[in-house]
């Protein structure tokens, strides 16, 4: 019997295992749990390669995470904050127009007008999930430079420590292409350029999807029959020069490992019933939990996710229950550090 209560999916951990900083690329540990069933065992991130197959194929995130964390202050002097989430459709006059979640929610009435990275800001909407629309004195081109300039990396609210320069590089994968990400495609951080060569070089490919993952991603799941829960939306795409490479892949009879669970979202929200893949381009809510049957998904890396959230269902789901419990056990047990600047677990 498969378990719909949230409470069933948690673990203890002590707080000093919470990654601040990461090792560096490909300087991680992996735990590898064998599908099968196998005993756990844990290696350097580069030892990964050994078990993978030639024809196999690896699908990666090339999200590109952005400066999305501004600050300045209301015109009575009193200091706000804003993650900026999606980007919008400038307004008549070309002003950049964007969805950001913001602190203190009192400071961002509709009509207000607010000064943000130097900047003068006036909330236009309220959106139902409390994000507000908020409209910028400056074109989309002028308020990236801002960005990049006076931006912060969005790092993840358990790392309890301002985002330095070191953020900049170590928050970001080697695969990243293309601006929209608010959060790290983390399972990516395990790997090195020379990771990745070594891979090619045994002959396992790689596939490239695009999801600008969002800070739902940290969303705490408030109903305890999980299936109730409402998932956010994220926007994907695969292009099809990527879902030729994995669709080959698979005729070939090479296994299908995303990256985390933003390329398995991905590959999974698209994929028809027997697995293939077109080109595609949209906006998932898809939530995979436990009882959930994946299409095209042979294998998965990912990082450790907090407890009772939607990706440690996602893990679940493919891996099962007490498997994924019994891995986060031993990993705590041996130490491994977790969350997003911390150690991985290979599903293979």
């Amino acid at each position: 019997m498969i378990s719909t209560h949230l409470s069933d999916y948690s673990f203890e951990f002590p707080k000093e295992l919470i990654a601040s900083r990461t090792p560096g690329k490909g300087k991680t540990k992996i735990l590898h749990c064998s599908k099968n069933g196998g005993p756990l065992e844990i290696v350097p991130a580069p030892k990964i390669v050994d078990f993978f197959n030639p024809g196999d194929c690896i699908v990666v995130n090339n999200t590109k995470v952005i400066p999305a964390r501004l600050y300045g202050h209301t015109m009575h002097g009193g200091e706000v904050e804003v993650l900026l989430v999606q980007t919008l459709f400038p307004d008549e006059q070309g002003h950049a127009r964007w969805e950001a979640w913001v602190r203190p929610g009192k400071a961002f009435q509709i009509g207000r007008e607010l000064e943000i990275a130097g900047v003068k800001v006036t909330v236009e909407a309220i959106n139902p999930d409390g994000a507000r629309v908020i409209r910028f004195d400056t074109t989309p081109v002028e308020l990236e430079a801002i960005m990049n300039k006076q931006g912060h990396v969005p790092l993840p609210p358990y790392i309890n420590r301002p985002d330095d320069e070191e953020d900049k590089k170590a928050y970001q994968t080697i695969f990243a292409k293309y601006n929209g990400a608010v959060a790290a495609p983390t399972a990516s951080l395990h790997f090195s350029a020379e990771m990745l060569n070594d891979l090619r070089a045994k002959g396992v490919l790689i596939a490239e999807v695009t999801l600008h993952v969002g800070p739902g991603t940290f969303q705490n799941i408030s109903e305890e029959d999980f299936r109730e829960h409402k998932m956010h939306g994220e926007h994907y795409e695969l292009t099809q020069e990527n879902a030729d490479i994995i669709n080959n892949a698979r005729k070939a009879g090479g296994r299908i490992v995303p990256i985390g669970t933003t390329s398995t979202r991905v590959i999974e929200t698209i994929a028809a019933e027997d697995g293939t893949l077109k080109a595609e381009t949209g906006v998932t809510h898809a939530f995979f939990y436990p009882g959930y049957r994946y299409k095209i998904t042979d294998g998965l890396l990912t990082n450790f996710h907090w407890p009772k959230s939607s990706l440690i269902l996602l893990v679940a789901a493919f891996y099962g229950r007490e498997n994924t419990l019994a891995a986060y056990k031993y990993a705590v047990e041996h130490q491994l550090h977790l969350f997003s600047y911390g150690d991985g677990m290979l599903i293979l």
